[in-house]
């Protein structure tokens, strides 16, 4: 018996892009992420700047989550080692489960590209009310390695052996 591909399965896909100076007018890596997902066949089920701030990033994301028509959050900004950069810290505040994979594939990748300097990346993911979110750096670099070397991938329900969609339906279990 020979399986069958599942059929493309679109993710309502939420940007967050975290800064204390961008705008909607000159947030390129914001635009990479909605460009490269759109591209893929997912929707943009909604776009925010939120300034550096832990607490109004864990609102925002807690929103998100809180929406029904939010599968998976992506932000970008915010993952260095400074002091106002605070979005794993919000990341942490929010998730019931962290991917610790996700960070360490995402620096694996970047070493590829920036060597050591990875090293200041706290790229993350995790998943709070069923929703994933997904914490990239704030480049448009670090954006299109995060998408075109993990997410499209694992956004999408016919990468095998596995994916993040065909779990989807499951991240909710412990509810139940």
């Amino acid at each position: 018996m020979t399986a069958t591909t599942p059929e493309f399965l679109p993710v309502n896909i939420a940007v967050l892009t975290v800064s204390d100076t961008r705008t909607l007018e000159d947030d390129r890596s914001g635009d990479t992420l909605v460009e490269r997902l759109t591209q893929a066949g997912h929707k943009l089920a909604d776009r925010a700047i939120i300034k550096d701030d832990a607490s109004l990033i864990a609102d925002q994301f807690r929103k998100w989550c809180d929406d029904p028509e939010v599968d998976c959050i992506i932000s970008t900004g915010g993952t260095g080692v400074t002091g106002r950069d605070v979005t794993p810290e919000a990341l942490d505040a929010v998730a019931e489960k962290i991917i610790p994979g996700f960070g360490e594939m995402f620096r694996w990748i970047s070493y590829q590209k920036i060597k050591s300097s990875t090293i200041q990346s706290r790229a993350s993911a995790g998943v709070a009310n069923g929703t994933y979110i997904f914490v990239l750096p704030g480049s448009t670099g670090a954006c299109k390695d995060g998408w075109d070397e993990i997410l499209v991938h694992q956004l999408d329900i016919r990468h095998k052996p596995c994916n993040f969609v065909e779990l989807m339906p499951r991240l909710k279990e412990h509810l139940a």
